[in-house]
């Protein structure tokens, strides 16, 4: 796995896994208290599907407020890093592909919990929530020795419209909320939380 993963980003995963299985351990064992000191019916598929999100932010926000760019110049004119570099170089994998990769499982995620509490599928929502999300994060950046760049704004926001699209693609093919339905779900979304993992981690640095 190390010779696959650029240096930092493996450091990184390395450091992060002790903390994603404390953590997990942490929630599981919370929620089972709860759920029998409320005497509720506990929603195996519903709970692991938050917990795997939970892990995906911690991952994201790790990945965006740790790995070093080297670039220290804040950007506030739309397109000009876009532009900048040449298609197919590495550059342009990793700061156009990679920030709108690592922004499709976080679209998918907030579409699929505001549809949980509210059965409605909210396009707005979703989209203010991704630019303001990417816009947190820029600014912070900024304080943390790294930069601001509206262009990975930019980049983020398309992620996560992605996202969300994927989001209706599923849903709209799985209607039925059968048991077996929840496995393919389930299996879906990991799967595609793998892939897109496994991409990030290949083209963030």
């Amino acid at each position: 796995m190390k010779d696959m993963l650029p240096g930092k980003t493996f450091n990184i995963i390395l450091e992060i896994i002790p903390m994603v299985i404390l953590f997990s351990l942490v929630a599981i064992l919370l929620r089972i208290v709860i759920s029998l000191y409320n005497h509720e019916k506990i929603n195996i598929f519903n709970d692991f599907k938050m917990l795997i999100y939970i892990i995906y932010l911690f991952v994201l926000f790790q990945l965006v407020t740790t790995i070093d760019f080297k670039s220290y110049s804040n950007n506030f004119t739309p397109f000009k890093e876009i532009m900048r570099y040449e298609f197919t170089s590495p550059l342009f994998i990793r700061n156009v592909i990679g920030n709108i990769i690592i922004f499709i499982p976080f679209g998918y995620l907030i579409s699929d919990i505001i549809y949980m509490n509210t059965k409605h599928k909210n396009f707005i929502i979703v989209a203010l929530f991704v630019a303001l999300t990417s816009l947190g994060i820029e600014t912070t950046q900024m304080y943390i020795g790294r930069s601001f760049d509206i262009d990975d704004i930019i980049l983020n926001f398309a992620g996560g419209l992605i996202g969300y699209f994927a989001f209706l693609i599923i849903k709209s093919i799985f209607k039925e909320d059968s048991i077996l339905s929840k496995l393919i779900k389930a299996l879906l979304m990991l799967g595609f939380i793998a892939v897109v993992s496994y991409l990030v981690y290949k083209t963030v640095i």
